[in-house]
């Protein structure tokens, strides 16, 4: 069964993916009335959210940066179709980085490098940092997709960039691997969702709310002195987006515990203050209020 939802929806993701972008932005236009509108999909989800983390604004604020949500909402699930045929200049073109030339400064250490970003802009297309001027292996941490088929498409596009997709349960043993090795590398990974036990995880503050918060990172950093640098994604108009690397640390065990983690958390939250309709409004991050 799953292998015939794959090869039915594959050719139907394939044509997406061939159309030009004017094109692309079109069926967007026409998905947003259907997703918003129709079906309103996780409304009270994004509302709730949008009221937790923004209680000084009046409702038609918060409107406005529901309705631009949902606009990206669907530019961005476009997009990460679109990127199934997309080759490795059109996507450098879209998706710039404004100072690669940190990464070097950054490699200088000789360590392995963690670069951190929130679900913010277009963070599929994040992956593509492997094309900036590095050496180094990438590998991404995902969590695995239950279909084998689609999961294998994902490494396959993931791959044109030169980036491996490493499941969030096998990345604990794989950077232990490559410390043993003494092998430098750099991992991307996305951590500002909520962890699912919540009673013996760490709680900060995250948008002026008490939140859970994953700590592997810190952990792994310190445990095997990695550096860490956080990527901030603007969108500068449809379909072009700017990175900037902001260097977090080449030392985490001169850290104090979960210093490094609120310093996560800190620049994420800049970036939503930033561009609220830009992150991800969709997940149950604050379920627990």
């Amino acid at each position: 069964m799953k292998a015939l939802v794959f090869y039915l929806t594959y050719p139907v993701l394939w044509f997406i993916s061939i159309l030009p972008f004017p094109v692309i932005y079109a069926l967007s236009n026409m998905l947003f009335y259907i997703v918003y509108h129709l079906i309103g999909y996780r409304k009270n989800v994004v509302r709730k959210n949008l009221n937790l983390c923004f209680p000084h604004k009046n409702k038609t604020e918060l409107l406005k940066i529901e309705k631009k949500f949902y606009r990206h909402f669907c530019d961005l699930y476009l997009e990460m179709i679109k990127s199934l045929s997309m080759n490795a200049e059109t996507m450098k073109n879209r998706f710039k980085f404004t100072n690669p030339e940190i990464i070097a400064d950054i490699e200088k250490h000789q360590k392995s490098i963690v670069y951190l970003a929130g679900h913010h802009a277009n963070f599929e297309w994040m992956t593509s940092f492997q094309l900036c001027p590095t050496q180094r292996e990438g590998f991404g941490i995902y969590k695995r997709i239950r279909n084998p088929y689609f999961d294998q498409l994902a490494k396959d596009i993931r791959g044109k960039f030169f980036i491996e997709l490493i499941d969030k349960n096998e990345i604990a043993n794989l950077i232990k691997q490559h410390s043993k090795n003494n092998q430098l590398v750099n991992y991307g990974m996305i951590a500002d969702q909520a962890p699912r036990h919540t009673k013996n995880a760490y709680w900060g503050k995250f948008m002026g709310l008490d939140s859970p918060m994953f700590v592997g990172t810190e952990i792994f950093a310190k445990k095997h002195d990695l550096a860490l640098a956080f990527i901030h994604v603007k969108k500068v108009k449809r379909g072009y987006y700017e990175a900037e690397i902001k260097q977090i640390t080449s030392e985490p065990k001169s850290f104090k515990n979960f210093e490094i983690t609120d310093r996560y958390f800190q620049l994420v939250e800049e970036e939503i203050k930033e561009t609220p309709e830009l992150y991800f409004w969709t997940h149950k991050r604050w379920k627990h209020l």
